[in-house]
Formats: structure tokens, sequence, C-alpha cells
């Protein structure tokens, strides 16, 4: 009878005790930004080639902030963010492991006639003192605003680097894209728009990349960038994620980051 008893406890612990967290037929979720997501993706489908017993899923822009919190509070295990960690976010325990430099670009929609411009005129456009594109050699055209909120990561980086950016103030009469995608349709839709976001070759289609002060994002002159990187804890570390991790900085993943027109980062 105990040893029948020892036989049941043993079963009842096997049952009740926690598997292994996210084992693969969990699955692994890369949740966070927009920027460089089509990238990510590239990147995904290369991971998933090499690990086809990995179900993988980069699903839309939640923002580095929702990565961040969604980490931060183990309701996901790994993300992708396009700034750097704060104090306190370091302090409960985030790891951040950056992957691709994309330079910060401008598009327009074809229709305003406009493929560079300086950066003071760029300045202009943005604090609202041009508002037809005629004035700085375009068509006839209303300009139509498009930024990002305040704490967008490829905002941050133009008031680091691009010049007279630190102060401006973008005029009341632009429209806030909440996301990238957000940003690049509205671009691609209307007429006279001129929107920002991390550059990539896609953006070539149907969109128009400003030049400015004579240099392509892809330039070496070209001033400004955007950081990605994955976030997670280390106590959450698995063999799922840290065969993505890997996967992030290997060559395969670096020849995709340059051909989506990004820098590659890691060994």
């Amino acid at each position: 009878m105990r040893v029948l008893r020892a036989g049941l406890v043993l079963a009842l612990g096997v049952l009740t005790a926690p598997t292994l967290a996210f084992s693969s037929q969990d699955g692994l979720t890369v949740v966070g930004t927009g920027d460089g997501l089509e990238m990510l993706r590239e990147i995904g489908e290369g991971f998933s080639a090499q690990h086809p017993d990995i179900k993988l899923s980069i699903p839309p822009s939640i923002g580095s902030g929702g990565g961040i919190a969604a980490v931060s509070s183990d309701e996901e295990r790994l993300a992708r963010v396009a700034r750097p960690l704060k104090e306190s976010e370091k302090a409960v325990g985030l790891e951040y492991k950056p992957f691709a430099k994309i330079p910060s670009a401008f598009f327009v929609n074809p229709s305003v006639g406009v493929d560079a411009v300086s950066s003071k005129d760029l300045y202009r456009l943005y604090s609202g003192e041009i508002r037809n594109w005629s004035e700085i050699g375009g068509a006839d055209l209303r300009v139509r605003l498009v930024r990002r909120e305040d704490a967008d990561s490829t905002l941050q980086v133009l008031r680091g680097s691009m010049p007279g950016w630190n102060d401006l103030q973008i005029s009341p009469r632009s429209k806030t894209a909440v996301t990238t995608q957000d940003a690049i349709e509205t671009a691609r839709t209307v007429e006279g728009a001129i929107g920002f976001g991390p550059y990539s070759r896609l953006l070539e289609e149907g969109l128009v990349i400003l030049k400015i002060d004579g240099n392509h994002p892809m330039d070496e002159a070209y001033p400004s960038a955007v950081t990605l990187a994955l976030i997670y804890k280390e106590k959450r570390m698995d063999n799922e994620m840290k065969a993505f991790i890997d996967y992030a900085s290997s060559a395969d993943a670096r020849a995709l980051i340059v051909n989506y027109g990004g820098v590659a980062i890691g060994n």
C-alpha cells in the first residue's frame, strides 16, 4: 500500500509540477517596435528554414515601449526595440542585444515633385514655415506633414542628429502616425505627404526617398540611424530564445540586413 501511495504521489507530482516553460510547441513570439519590421520578418524566415521545429511569430508593432513592458512583466520573453534601455528597465533584469542599425529616412508621396532638400528646408517644412511644395521647387501642393509621437525612436534619433531638430517645434498641422507602417501608408496614399521612419529598400516602392544636403540615407555622410536590438531576461533564457538571438547575429542574418539597407551589428 505504501508503495502504491508513493507511486500516486509521484504521478501527481509529475502532473502538477510546472512543465518546462516555453517548449517548442508553445512557439517563440518576438514583439515590439515596427522599425525594421519587414527586415526582421525576413530574418525570421531564414531562422525558420534552419529551425523548422520552432514556431516563430513576429507580430505587428506594439512599439518599443510595448515590447519592453511585455518582457518586463514576463508576459513575453523576447522583444525587439529601437531605443536603448533606461536604467530603470535594466534594473528589472532586461538584457539588450543590438543586431542592426537602420538609417532614419524622410519619404514623400511622388506627387510632391521633390527628391532632395537641404537640412534647413527640412526644418522649415516640419516647423510649418513651408506650406506648399512649390516654395522649394516642387508641385503646387499643400505640404501634408506626418510625424511620430514624441517618444518614437526615429524622432529621438533625428532630434539628436539632424541640424536644428533638437529644438524643433513640429507644426500642429501635422498628423501623428502611431506606427511606422501608418506613417509609410499615409505618405504612399496622400498627395503632398512627407513622413519619416527607418530606411529600407522597400520604401522605394511607391515613395520617393529624400536626399538631405545631397546625401541618401545609405551614404556615409548621412547622419541619422536607429539601432535595433533584442531584449530579454537572462533568467528566462531557453534553447529557442538562444537560437534566435544567435541567428540574428549570424552571417546569414547580416546578409539579409545589408540587403535591406541596414548595417549589421554583432559577430
